[in-house]
């Protein structure tokens, strides 16, 4: 194949590699970018294309390379390295450091609403809690496995009644 007809061949599959360009780039006009720079990369590496394969396929395939490694420029291009003696950038970041005193407020009182249980509630409610399962408490505490799923559902149902946040719920 000539350079002329190959030229031609390149430019004919052209519209084809649209609908593809931008399901890739979600943009038109990045879209038209990546296939002119396709057509580009085809083009200068013309000897590289073995005749009487798929010009098609081999140009899609350009194009999704093309697409990638733009891709990994792009990120790369938006990592940001700190090369500033005392690291100023890094440590005056927009990073949040949080006050766990709300959390630890929260626990207390679930602990002390939990430690106000009464033992045949408490026992099972935290056996459950810590991953039993029901007919496991059953057999540990010798009791029916509906008596042990009515105490938990007794332990809940206090429990939400003295924690304020869950009142109203």
């Amino acid at each position: 194949m000539t350079s002329i007809e190959f030229n031609k061949a390149v430019v004919d599959i052209q519209t084809s590699l649209k609908p593809i360009a931008y399901k890739l780039t979600r943009d038109s006009e990045e879209a038209n970018d990546l296939i002119q720079e396709t057509l580009l990369k085809a083009i200068a590496n013309r000897e590289k294309f073995t005749d009487g394969t798929n010009l098609k396929a081999w140009l899609y395939t350009i194009m999704k390379n093309t697409f990638i490694t733009n891709y990994h420029r792009l990120v790369k291009r938006k990592t940001f390295i700190d090369t500033t003696d005392n690291l100023h950038f890094i440590n005056s970041s927009k990073h949040i450091t949080e006050n766990a005193a709300g959390t630890k407020l929260a626990m207390d009182e679930i602990n002390d609403a939990i430690k106000d249980l009464s033992y045949e509630y408490k026992t099972p409610f935290l056996m459950h809690f810590k991953g039993y399962k029901y007919f496991e408490i059953a057999d540990i505490l010798n009791i029916p496995i509906g008596t042990v799923k009515n105490r938990i559902h007794i332990a809940r149902k206090e429990l939400k009644g003295k924690l304020k946040s869950y009142k109203g719920a």
